[in-house]
C-alpha cells in the first residue's frame, strides 16, 4: 500500500462548487474521440466506457468531439447532434454516468477546414494541411447558420440530459480558425481586428446561455498558445478569454497548439505540465474556473497545479484510456498502483487518425470494455508465463485478476524485456512509470515471479502446469554483411544495455522506431539530466511561452549534436515511414535538427577498418566512422515451442515478439497478452 493518502492530494479531490452544481473533485476527463461516437449502433459500447471511468470517480467527463452540422463532421456521417432523433442514444451514456455519480458535457466539435469530407467549411478559403478538401468560405448567412447550429445542439444536449457543453474553441477548429489571422482573411465584421474576429466564438456562446438557461456548464476549450504562424498574442487570448466570460462560459478549459502545428504538445517527450504556467496567467485575468491541460499524466503533478493557484481544474484525457480508476486510487492512496499515460499515443491518437476505434496501449480494454472482460474463473488453473517483457505481464496480471495461479519466469533480473531500454531513450523515460505499474501490479495479485530462472521446457512439464504462455521475445538481427563481426560493429543493445561507448562518427543501420531510439540516444548530451528540463526543451523546440506574437513561436536553440550520425535503411521509402502518425514527425525532426544524414535504398558492400562501405543510387560510398550499429530486426526466441506438443501436458500458446518478430511492437504484445489471460 503506498503511504500517500487522500489527504495528500486534499486540493485535487476538493469538490467545485459551480453556483448550481457542484462537482465531486477538481478531474476532468479531457475530451477524446474514440471513433464510437460516429456510428449509433456503438452507443451501448461508448456508454459502457464512459460508466467505467465514472465509476472510477473523475469528477467531470467530457465527450469525444459532436458535430453540430454536416458542414462540421470530422469524417463523412461523423457523431452529430442536430435532431431529437439522436438524443436516445445520447440518453444512453449520460444515464450511465449519472448512475456513477460524475457529471458529463457534450463537446460541440466544428471541425472547419480541418474535416475529412467535401462540405468543409471555414473562415477564408485556405485549405488546411490536414485534409485534401480546401474550405469553402463562410458567408454572413452561413455565420448565422452555424451559430444556430451550436444552439440548437446544445438544446439537444440538455434534453439528452447532459450537465452542459464543452465548445471547441482551440487545436485549429473552426472557433479557432476564425480566431486567428492565419486563417482569418475577412474584411468584414467578422475578420481583422480581434474583436471581430472573436466575435463567432462570442456570439455562440451568447445564444447558448441564452437558450439553455444559467443551470447548465457551458465550458470553453480557448486556445492559449497557438504555435503556428499567425498564431495569436497573449493580449489576443487574454481578450477572447475576457469576453467569453462576459458571454456567460462558467469555464475556460484550455488547449494549446494547432493540429498543423510543428511544435509537439502531447507526444511522451513533451515535460509534464509543460504549458502550466499559461493557464496560471489567464486564471488572473478571468473570475471564472480555468482548465491546465496537456501531459499531466500523475496526481502530484495535478495537485501542484491547484494548490499553487495555476487552474482550478486539472484536465486528463489519456489518462483515463490507461487507467479509469485514476482518481478512486488518488483517494485511496493507492497511486502506485495507477496505470500510468506514458503518452506514446500509438493506440489512441494514431488509431484516431488512421479511423480505427481508439483504445490504449497500456489498457487494451480501453473502448473495448464490452468486449474484452476479464471474468473471474470457475475453475482456478495453474499458468506459466516463461517471459516478463511486455506481453508476459500483460498475461500474467489479467491471468492472475481473474483468479488462476500464475507462475512468470524471465531469465533477467528484472522485469520489463524491452522497455528497460526503451525508458533511457531520451523522451520515453515514461516507460518506466509502465514497469512501476507492472511491479506493484503483481505483487498485489500475488504473482509468483521467478527472475533470473532460464526455464526449460522438460522443466515446465514437470511442474503440471494447466497453460503455458511463452512470452520469450526477441533477439536483435544480424544482417549478412561482410565484415559483421568487424570490432566496429554494435547491436543496439551493445549501446542500450552493456554501455558499450560509442566514437564520434556512427552509421546507424535500420532505420525503423530502434533506429531512430539509437539516434536519439547518442545525441543526446550526457551532462543534460533527464527527463529533459522545460526551459531545455523550450529552447529545442522554439516555443516563446509570454506569447508576445505569432502564436508562441521563437526561434529554436538546438544545441550542436554530439556526433555526426547516418541513419540508413534498405528500403527506398521514406526513413522512419513506419513510425506513428503523430509521434514519428516528432523523431524525424529531432534527428534532422542535429544534422543526421537519412539515407534510404542503401546497399551494404562491406564493413573494414576505413568504416562502412555502402552503394546509394548507384554511388558508391564510404562512410568513415567509428561505429556501425545494427538496428535491423530481430528473430523470435521459440526454444519452448515444440512441433509435437504432449497430449497430456499443459497446452503451450505463443505471444508477443516470440509470436510475431516485426518491428517492436508493445501495443500488439500487451494486447496479446490480455485476450489470452482473458480466455483461459
Amino acid at each position: 500500500m503506498n503511504n500517500a493518502n487522500d489527504a495528500s492530494y486534499a486540493h485535487l479531490l476538493a469538490p467545485l462548487d459551480l453556483g448550481f452544481t457542484t462537482l465531486r473533485n477538481r478531474v476532468i476527463m479531457g475530451s477524446m474521440h474514440t471513433g464510437l461516437e460516429d456510428r449509433f449502433y456503438h452507443y451501448p459500447k461508448l456508454a459502457a466506457y464512459f460508466r467505467e471511468r465514472a465509476r472510477g470517480g473523475v469528477g467531470l467527463i467530457v465527450t469525444g468531439g459532436i458535430s453540430p452540422s454536416r458542414e462540421g463532421w470530422l469524417l463523412p456521417f461523423g457523431g452529430t447532434m442536430n435532431s431529437l432523433f439522436d438524443i436516445p442514444n445520447h440518453r444512453k451514456v449520460t444515464r450511465a454516468v449519472h448512475e456513477e455519480g460524475s457529471k458529463i458535457v457534450m463537446q460541440i466539435l466544428h471541425s472547419g477546414r480541418y474535416g475529412y469530407q467535401p462540405f468543409v467549411v471555414s473562415a477564408s478559403a485556405i485549405k488546411s494541411p490536414i485534409s485534401k478538401f480546401k474550405p469553402r468560405a463562410l458567408d454572413e448567412a452561413g455565420i448565422r447558420r452555424t451559430i444556430a447550429d451550436y444552439v440548437r445542439s446544445a438544446k439537444l444536449a440538455q434534453k439528452a440530459g447532459y450537465d452542459g457543453v464543452e465548445i471547441m474553441g482551440s487545436e485549429g477548429y473552426l472557433l479557432n480558425q476564425f480566431l486567428c489571422a492565419r486563417t482569418n482573411l475577412r474584411q468584414d465584421q467578422w475578420g481583422g481586428s480581434i474583436e471581430n474576429r472573436m466575435r463567432l466564438a462570442v456570439e455562440i456562446v451568447q445564444q447558448v446561455r441564452a437558450a439553455v438557461g444559467t443551470n447548465f456548464i457551458i465550458m470553453y476549450r480557448h486556445s492559449l498558445l497557438d504555435l503556428v504562424e499567425g498564431g495569436n498574442t497573449w493580449d489576443d487570448v487574454v481578450a477572447v478569454a475576457k469576453a467569453l466570460e462576459q458571454a456567460g462560459a462558467t469555464i475556460l478549459n484550455t488547449g494549446i497548439g494547432w493540429h498543423e502545428a510543428r511544435v509537439p504538445t502531447i507526444v511522451t517527450s513533451v515535460p509534464r505540465a509543460a504549458f502550466r504556467s499559461l493557464a496560471g496567467r489567464l486564471r488572473k485575468e478571468v473570475s471564472i474556473p480555468v482548465v491546465a491541460s496537456n501531459r499531466i499524466n500523475m496526481p502530484a503533478e495535478a495537485n501542484d497545479i491547484i494548490s499553487s493557484g495555476d487552474a482550478d481544474l486539472v484536465s486528463m484525457a489519456r489518462p483515463f484510456l490507461a487507467d479509469p480508476e485514476f482518481v478512486n486510487k488518488v483517494a485511496q492512496g493507492r497511486v502506485d498502483e495507477i496505470n500510468t499515460c506514458i503518452a506514446c499515443n500509438q493506440a489512441c491518437l494514431d488509431h484516431t487518425f488512421a479511423n480505427k476505434r481508439a483504445s490504449c496501449l497500456v489498457n487494451p480494454r480501453a473502448a473495448h470494455e464490452t468486449e474484452l472482460v476479464y471474468r473471474k474463473v470457475v475453475r482456478q488453473k495453474r499458468i506459466a508465463i516463461v517471459g516478463a517483457g511486455p506481453a508476459g505481464l500483460s498475461a500474467a496480471t489479467v491471468a492472475a485478476e481473474r483468479g488462476h495461479a500464475v507462475t512468470l519466469f524471465d531469465a533477467s533480473d528484472r522485469i520489463g524485456g524491452q522497455f528497460n531500454y526503451a525508458m533511457r531513450i531520451p523522451g520515453k523515460e515514461e516507460f518506466a512509470e509502465t514497469l512501476r505499474y507492472f511491479r506493484r501490479r503483481l505483487d498485489v495479485l500475488g504473482v509468483n515471479v521467478q527472475l533470473n530462472h532460464r526455464v526449460t521446457r522438460e522443466a515446465l512439464l514437470a511442474q503440471g502446469f494447466d497453460e503455458v504462455i511463452v512470452a520469450t521475445g526477441v533477439v536483435p538481427r544480424t544482417p549478412p554483411i561482410e565484415g559483421i563481426d568487424h570490432p566496429k560493429v554494435l547491436s543496439y543493445l551493445d549501446v542500450l544495455k552493456h554501455d558499450v561507448a560509442v566514437g564520434a562518427r556512427v552509421a546507424i543501420i535500420g532505420a525503423g522506431g530502434i533506429g531512430f531510439d539509437i539516434g536519439e540516444f547518442l545525441l543526446h548530451d550526457p551532462k543534460v539530466a533527464l527527463p529533459m528540463a522545460l526551459s531545455h526543451w523550450l529552447a529545442e523546440w522554439g516555443v516563446n511561452l509570454a506569447s508576445s506574437s505569432n502564436g508562441g513561436l521563437c526561434a529554436p536553440v538546438p544545441e550542436a549534436p554530439l556526433r555526426k550520425i547516418y541513419l540508413l535503411q534498405r528500403k527506398a521509402s521514406k526513413p522512419g515511414a513506419g513510425l506513428g502518425k503523430t509521434s514519428g514527425w516528432v523523431h524525424r525532426a529531432t534527428l534532422l535538427r542535429k544534422g543526421v544524414e537519412m539515407l534510404a535504398g542503401v546497399e551494404y558492400r562491406r564493413i573494414d577498418d576505413a568504416g562502412l562501405h555502402i552503394t546509394v543510387n548507384g554511388e558508391q560510398r564510404l562512410l568513415e566512422v567509428d561505429h556501425v550499429i545494427i538496428c535491423a530486426g530481430q528473430d523470435a526466441l521459440t526454444e519452448l515451442m515444440s512441433a509435437q506438443p504432449a497430449a497430456d501436458g499443459p497446452r503451450f500458446h505463443l505471444i508477443g515478439g516470440a509470436a510475431l518478430a516485426a518491428e517492436l511492437d508493445a501495443k500488439r504484445a500487451i494486447r496479446q497478452g490480455a485476450e489470452l489471460a482473458a480466455m483461459l
